[in-house]
C-alpha cells in the first residue's frame, strides 16, 4: 500500500481537498486498496487545545458541488515521524516545502515534493484563503492528482 500525506499551512483548505479529491478518484478507478490517503498542517493555527478545526466551509462547499464529501476531517499537525509512516509527502506550495522539511528533519529518502511537480506547469497550487477562487484551487489539484497517478503508472511499467 503507498501512503500519501498531502500538506498545506492549515490543512483546513488545500491539503484537505487534494486528500479527498484523491481519495474520490482513487474510488472512481477502482484502486482505494492500493492507497491510504491523509492530510496534515505545517501550522497549529488551526488547532486549539489539541483539536483541529473543521475544513473549511468554502472547500467543502467546493468539494460538495463534485460530489465529494470530507465529513469528519479536522486540522492536524505535521509531526517528524510521520516522515516514517508515508511514502509520498507532498505540499502545495514551497513556504509549506519548506516548513516540511524544517518539522521533518530533512529528506534523505526523497519523499518531500510539491503536487504541481507532476504537471506539465510546476507552480504553486492556488491558495484560495487568499484570493476565494475554491474553483482554480480545485482545477489546481485535480491537475495534480492526475500527475500524480499518471507518473505511479509509468513507474509500474
Amino acid at each position: 500500500m503507498i501512503k500519501i500525506l498531502f500538506i498545506c499551512h492549515g490543512n483546513i483548505c488545500r491539503s484537505p481537498m487534494a486528500e479527498f479529491m484523491f481519495k474520490d478518484e482513487i474510488k472512481r478507478r477502482g484502486m482505494s486498496s492500493f492507497y491510504y490517503v491523509e492530510s496534515a498542517a505545517t501550522s497549529s493555527e488551526e488547532i486549539w487545545n489539541g483539536i483541529g478545526n473543521p475544513v473549511y466551509p468554502p472547500a467543502r462547499k467546493i468539494l460538495s458541488e463534485h460530489g465529494i464529501s470530507c465529513e469528519g476531517k479536522r486540522a492536524r499537525l505535521l509531526v517528524k515521524s510521520d516522515y516514517e509512516r508515508f511514502d509520498h509527502i507532498i505540499g502545495m506550495d514551497e513556504m509549506n516545502r519548506r516548513n516540511m522539511l524544517r518539522i521533518l528533519g530533512g529528506d534523505p529518502e526523497g519523499k518531500v515534493s510539491l503536487l504541481m511537480d507532476y504537471t506539465d506547469r510546476p507552480r504553486s497550487v492556488a491558495d484560495p484563503w487568499y484570493t476565494g477562487d475554491f474553483q482554480t484551487t480545485y482545477d489546481d489539484i485535480k491537475e495534480g492528482i492526475e500527475g500524480f497517478l499518471h507518473q505511479q503508472a509509468s513507474s509500474c511499467v
